[in-house]
């Protein structure tokens, strides 16, 4: 069977495009292998009427509401490789399926890397988490820590809205510059560049963060930056350019530079990074097929 848009990515973005899309009575395809960005995650926030749903509940109220649209299928599978036959043909294959769709929005979202701090996963999703915009609430005017390499600066000036008693700590490898250390120590914001050498608390629950010479920094909750990459090679061998964040560069209704191929959500936004801006950018991808779709029906190309 040829669909007519193949997504690939079960997150907010593809499952809001195969909504719109659905609704448009379009033949889609969704593949959701379930290993979303925010897995480690137990609530999320600031997608209204939604604030603070665990995301396997977003996920299964999803599902839920796409099975009322017949022409909308979900395969749990990991497509391994997308094939450009012509124009405005592709071919997908799974491990042990074959696919074929008119078109394709890439919504596979970025893979995390945390920093290399020992013990940190049994506290990222708990008591440390990456967005200020999405947790900050929660931990607010707690002695909270800032860890992190690369935009540290930028970090802590953030998570000082939700929090005055805050440590910033470069672990070694960051780098603040003379006049940012200073605005920070202005505020009473505590500067460590010292490498870590661990974090203790108990049940997910930070409690302090232990020097390499052995000091101990309460600390209740935090945040840090990971290092983030792409999932998979698709948009590099389909041809799509990237923007000047590493994204995939799109248009307003998701067209990458590749004919036929469109992208949302994290992969394309890069930042800022919430599920409201990517299921938002899922929708407007779902519409650039839509009206690309009908387009090429009336003038006969396709």
């Amino acid at each position: 069977m040829n669909y007519e848009c193949a997504i690939i990515g079960g997150g907010p973005a593809g499952l809001n495009a195969a909504l719109v899309l659905g609704r448009a009575r379009r033949k889609v395809l969704l593949f959701d292998c379930n290993q979303p960005r925010n897995k480690p995650t137990r609530m999320a926030h600031g997608f209204i009427t939604r604030d603070g749903v665990p995301p396997t509940e977003l996920r299964r109220l999803a599902h839920s509401e796409l099975a009322n649209y017949p022409s909308v299928k979900i395969k749990s599978d990991r497509v391994v490789s997308i094939t450009r036959l012509d124009k405005t043909h592709f071919e997908l294959k799974t491990e042990t399926e074959v696919f074929h769709s008119n078109k394709i929005i890439l919504a596979t979202g970025l893979k995390d890397e945390q920093p290399n701090i020992p013990n940190i996963e049994k506290f990222y999703g708990t008591s440390i988490f990456s967005c200020p915009y999405c947790d900050g609430w929660e931990l607010r005017d707690r002695p909270l820590a800032v860890i992190a390499d690369k935009n540290v600066f930028k970090l802590a000036k953030e998570v000082y809205i939700w929090s005055r008693d805050l440590a910033v700590f470069t672990n070694g490898e960051g780098r603040l510059e003379l006049e940012e250390r200073d605005q920070l120590l202005a505020k009473g914001i505590q500067v460590y560049e010292d490498i870590i050498s661990g974090l203790e608390g108990e049940n997910g629950q930070l409690r302090s963060v232990r020097l390499e010479d052995g000091t101990l920094i309460d600390r209740f909750g935090g945040f840090v930056t990971p290092l983030w990459s792409h999932p998979n090679n698709f948009a590099e061998e389909l041809g799509c350019e990237l923007n000047e964040y590493g994204g995939i560069k799109t248009d307003e209704y998701g067209r990458t530079t590749a004919w036929n191929v469109y992208a949302a959500g994290d992969v394309a936004n890069i930042v800022p990074s919430q599920l409201i801006i990517a299921a938002g950018s899922g929708s407007a991808a779902a519409i650039g097929v839509n009206g690309d779709l009908t387009n090429e029906f009336f003038d006969g190309s396709l």
